[in-house]
């Protein structure tokens, strides 16, 4: 340990984020005059059992003000890492958690937390003098992610006809992650000019995707499909769909109620057929969180039957938690997890949730949030940890393209080194 690497103080600001909410930004400096930020993004589908954020109440901004986060970062964090090394980060992070107290982070807030832990780990890399992707992962740090790209956005995202939350498109057949963000980007371009040409809408949702008023779920596959072709790709061989229904956004006491697109209501058992006729029509080849967060029943079936053909992802399920992952791998309850840091908090506990899945042969999905700034640390995370996948939003708007063109930074940098599969290949 170096005076060099030493914390000195750390301050944060009151930032906005995609959506205009309030979020945190923190910088730590250390001793050495090195100083590094980081911005903490925030979701509006939320699952109930991820680490909670801390919002100030009141009138300003309808009370999702962080002014109270800012001043414990400056404040109680700072007096508790003065003099702390921040090339230990399972050290920072393990303090940082005990100082909080709380099993869900609620004292001190998951955005104080997390905003810390992820401008310590920038530092880190500053320190090593290394890009963070090889800070966090070492020489093995070679593997670019698949782009999942969200093109038609529903549910809490957009103010659409669909239920489903995100209908994406996979670039399955891209040799390199240029590539494949290149086919994205075309396919995207393509489905906005089938938008235009049917005088359907072409504003975007939260994440970049558009937000048409279609005549149901199922039509949004079938224009994905249209524009990968108008595109001059083939479905299912160069371009897939990825699917995010969010279901429990749309569970209610009864079922699951398809009250936008007009669907019904459907009990477990229909919904899961659903999704069986739709593999059956669609070039589909994953499917996140398509039952409630509390349906461990659905999820478990649905693995069953459709797990051999398709990758099955608990988000609001297993919120980045080794605890809710762990239970998922004994009940077989997916075979893939969602990463959002912010779900967990720390890190070291992301790290912990990737190493998790990967040690149980499940896939990992990093992931953004629907209010999202434009630091790119997910970027940098996924290559890190060797995820495979990445789902940043469409290719559309500063703070998903951030991200995107990180990975592009990325890929350059490392060269010949780098590396691109595609992880929904039968295994």
């Amino acid at each position: 340990m170096s005076e060099a690497t030493l914390i000195k103080h750390l301050t944060a600001l009151e930032i906005l984020d995609s959506r205009g909410h309030p979020t945190l930004q923190v910088t730590v400096i250390l001793e050495s005059g090195i100083h590094a930020t980081a911005s903490v993004p925030s979701g509006a589908s939320t699952g109930l059992h991820e680490a909670a954020e801390l919002r100030d109440g009141g009138a300003p901004h309808g009370g999702r003000g962080v002014r109270k986060a800012v001043s414990l970062v400056e404040g109680e964090i700072a007096d508790a890492l003065r003099g702390v090394d921040v090339t230990g980060q399972a050290g920072v992070d393990q303090r940082l958690i005990d100082l909080d107290g709380t099993q869900n982070k609620s004292r001190l807030g998951s955005n104080s937390i997390l905003g810390t832990s992820m401008a310590v780990a920038r530092a880190a890399a500053r320190c090593r003098r290394q890009p963070l992707y090889a800070s966090l992962g070492g020489d093995r740090a070679t593997l670019l992610p698949m782009p999942c790209m969200n093109v038609l956005n529903g549910g809490k995202h957009a103010d659409s006809s669909l239920d489903f939350q995100e209908f994406m498109i996979v670039p399955v057949g891209a040799p390199s992650f240029r590539e494949a963000l290149r086919y994205g980007a075309e396919v995207y371009a393509a489905l906005r000019s089938l938008l235009q040409q049917r005088n359907l809408s072409t504003s975007v949702g939260d994440e970049g995707g558009f937000a048409p008023r279609l005549d149901g779920n199922e039509a949004a596959c079938a224009l994905i499909v249209e524009a990968t072709e108008r595109a001059g790709y083939r479905p299912g061989r160069d371009i897939a769909i990825a699917l995010d229904p969010a279901a429990s956004s749309f569970a209610t006491a009864d079922g699951y109620a398809l009250d936008r697109s007009g669907g019904g209501t459907l009990d477990r058992a229909a919904l899961l057929r659903l999704y069986d006729r739709w593999l059956g029509l669609w070039p589909i080849v994953s499917i996140e969180d398509g039952f409630a967060e509390e349906d461990w029943d659905g999820f478990v079936a649905q693995t069953s039957t459709q797990g051999d053909r398709i990758q099955i992802v608990g988000d609001d399920l297993l919120v980045t938690n080794p605890r809710f992952i762990e239970r998922g791998i004994a009940a077989r309850a997916a075979n893939a997890a969602l990463i959002k840091p912010n779900q967990i908090g720390t890190v070291t506990e992301t790290i912990a949730a990737i190493r998790l899945c990967q040690e149980a042969g499940w896939g990992t999905m990093m992931s953004h949030r629907s209010g999202e700034t434009t630091d790119s640390f997910i970027a940098d995370l996924a290559v890190g940890l060797g995820c495979g996948q990445i789902k940043a939003g469409a290719p559309c708007r500063g703070e998903r393209l951030a991200k995107y063109n990180r990975l592009l930074a990325i890929e350059a940098e490392l060269g010949a080194l780098a590396r691109f599969g595609n992880p929904f290949r039968p295994r």
